[in-house]
């Protein structure tokens, strides 16, 4: 156990967040997302929802500043809705560490899924809510 460390990050997932390099990606994933057809690097976070995993990873997680998006989640397919509350619910946490963030970009399924193979890591959570997935883009940590 470290301090000031939440336990919930596991010492895997420690280790993949302290190996990531800047413009790196990890995707923090729902229950239902297909991690290993895509990723051969996929962690489990069983019991973890993923704003409780924001809150607890984004305090030792720079985002990055360099790009539009550092946020990626997954559109509705076509015929599908979003769950606006989903965003608002990954925001409010995302917004303890870093106020300036004002939402998240928003891709295709299969775009989503192309990012997923050269993604750092997947992180999968025990998260259900529908297109609960979300990538988070690496930034440089300031000294």
């Amino acid at each position: 156990m470290l301090k000031g460390i939440s336990p919930i990050i596991s010492p895997d997932l420690l280790s993949v967040l302290a190996r990531m390099g800047h413009g790196d990606e990890i995707i923090f994933a729902d229950a239902h997302f297909p991690g290993e057809t895509f990723n051969s690097n996929v962690l489990r976070a069983d019991g973890i929802k993923i704003p409780e995993l924001l809150e607890a990873v984004l305090p030792l997680f720079e985002l990055d500043s360099y790009v539009d998006a550092p946020l990626i989640m997954m559109a509705a397919v076509e015929g599908d809705t979003l769950d606006s509350s989903v965003e608002l619910s990954y925001l409010e946490k995302i917004k303890l560490t870093n106020p300036q963030i004002s939402a998240t970009e928003r891709i295709d399924r299969f775009a989503f899924y192309e990012r997923a193979k050269n993604a750092f890591a997947v992180v999968m959570t025990c998260e259900t809510a529908k297109y609960g997935n979300i990538i988070l883009k690496k930034g440089v940590t300031p000294c």
